[in-house]
C-alpha cells in the first residue's frame, strides 16, 4: 500500500506538476510539497482538502482509506464546462441509484402531433 507521501508525488507527477507548481495551487512552500511526499510532515486537514481538489480525488484516496482513485483530466476545460461535467455525474449517480433500488423512471406516452 501506498504512503500518504508516494500518493501525493505520484497524483503530482501524473498531472505534470512540479513541487513548486502544485505548491502555488494550494498557497504552501515547495518545502511542504517535498516534506509532505517524503512523508515527514503532515498536511494540515484544510490543505488535504486543497490537495484532493487540485488532484480530483477524495480525501479518503490521498489517506489510503480507499484504494481506487477516481481522477478525470480536467485541464482545459473552462469551469463552466466542469459545472455540466459535474451535473452529468450526479444525474447519473441518482439513476444508478434508482436502477439498484428496482425504481425506474416511467416514461411519459409519446405525443402525438398533428401538423396541417
Amino acid at each position: 500500500m501506498q504512503t500518504f507521501g508516494e500518493r501525493i508525488k505520484e497524483l503530482r507527477q501524473n498531472a505534470g506538476l512540479t513541487q513548486q507548481q502544485l505548491a502555488d495551487r494550494i498557497w504552501v512552500s515547495k518545502a511542504a510539497i517535498s516534506n509532505y511526499e517524503l512523508y515527514e510532515r503532515n498536511p494540515s486537514p484544510e490543505i488535504l482538502v486543497k490537495l484532493a481538489k487540485v488532484f480530483h480525488v477524495s480525501v479518503d484516496y490521498l489517506l489510503g482509506i480507499e484504494e481506487k482513485s477516481q481522477t478525470l483530466d480536467l485541464s482545459g476545460l473552462t469551469d463552466e464546462d466542469v459545472q455540466v461535467l459535474e451535473n452529468t455525474a450526479a444525474l447519473l449517480r441518482k439513476k444508478n441509484l434508482e436502477k439498484a433500488h428496482g425504481r425506474s423512471d416511467k416514461q411519459e406516452p409519446q405525443r402525438k402531433y398533428e401538423y396541417d
